[in-house]
């Protein structure tokens, strides 16, 4: 199969090689331009490029698709099935419609749940037990587009967005490779998938605040979600920002009010609506990111201290 790739960030990369160490042919590689990173600003390539120059695989960078501007690559190249993860531009409707089995995409969600931006963090962030990663013929929607198939994964009670991320990464590689054989066997069977949707919006800074009137296990879910970036945050009694990397649900109630640190024994016991959050991982504002004995010994909190 000639494969044209389309990608960006590293969990695209990884589609790519799987595709690239499998009997197909990668022709080529598609991803947006370098953009500058770091202190010093330096122009940086993507992960997806990257790879690609090291396996000596020719890349394009487009600035736009829009009004035919790829077509002439497409004519050169001839690919005979596209494949999109994470690509980051929408695709014109020549490029949909160019190769013989059009473009596919895998959409991390089971589809039609979570089509849009941050389908990974969304699912953990309202308590889903499991998640997936949905291959599909793409149209001209934002994920709407006909399912091929469905790897689906569990998400455990430690997992975070990482975690999670991972896990899809894995169950994205095969289900890409399934689905190209499917198509080589004439065996690719499409599912509409209906009206019954939701959308992930893209997470924003107010998603970030805990509130800590609700649930412990919400709050949970939501630093969960948040972990290991953007991370969720409170603010402290001097005003700081307070960044939370990892919790866990208190197995005692502790009476107290709403956002009150109740207990500083073995992490930092914060009162939420039913019960107590305990967070044990943490970036103060200005710092590093450390353990919670580490910033309780510095007297940076106290017992009585109300968060948020």
């Amino acid at each position: 199969m000639r494969i044209l790739f389309m990608g960006t960030p590293d969990f695209a990369k990884e589609c790519l090689k799987a595709i690239y160490e499998s009997e197909n042919e990668v022709i080529g590689v598609v991803t947006t331009p370098d953009k500058p990173r770091g202190r010093g600003m330096v122009l940086t390539p993507t992960p997806v490029k990257a790879f690609a120059l090291e396996k000596g695989l020719r890349v394009y960078e487009p600035l736009t698709l829009k009004d035919g501007a790829f077509l002439d690559v497409l004519n050169e190249l001839m690919p005979e099935l596209i494949v999109v993860v994470a690509y980051g531009k929408i695709l014109p409707k020549y490029v949909l419609e160019f190769a013989k089995f059009g473009c596919i995409n895998a959409h991390a969600s089971i589809l039609p749940k979570y089509r849009g931006a941050a389908p990974i963090q969304r699912a953990i962030i309202d308590g889903e037990r499991e998640t997936g990663v949905s291959i599909m013929q793409m149209d001209e929607g934002l994920d709407t587009g006909d399912v091929i198939l469905t790897n689906k994964v569990t998400i455990e009670n430690d997992d975070n967005f990482e975690s999670v991320h991972d896990k899809l990464i894995v169950a994205s590689c095969k289900g890409l490779l399934e689905v190209i054989s499917l198509f080589e066997r004439g065996e690719a069977h499409k599912t509409p998938q209906g009206n019954n949707f939701t959308y992930a919006e893209k997470i924003t800074k107010a998603d970030c605040l805990i509130d800590f009137s609700k649930s412990a296990k919400e709050v949970h879910n939501q630093i969960r979600g948040l972990s290991p970036i953007p991370l969720s945050y409170t603010i402290c009694q001097d005003k700081s920002v307070l960044k939370i990397v990892r919790a866990h649900i208190s197995q005692e109630s502790l009476d107290g009010q709403i956002g009150e640190v109740v207990s500083l024994n073995g992490g930092i016991y914060v009162k939420c609506k039913d019960n107590c959050i305990v967070i044990d991982e943490l970036v103060p504002q200005g710092k590093g990111k450390m353990d919670a004995k580490s910033y309780i010994n510095g007297r940076k909190i106290k017992i009585g201290d109300i968060l948020g």
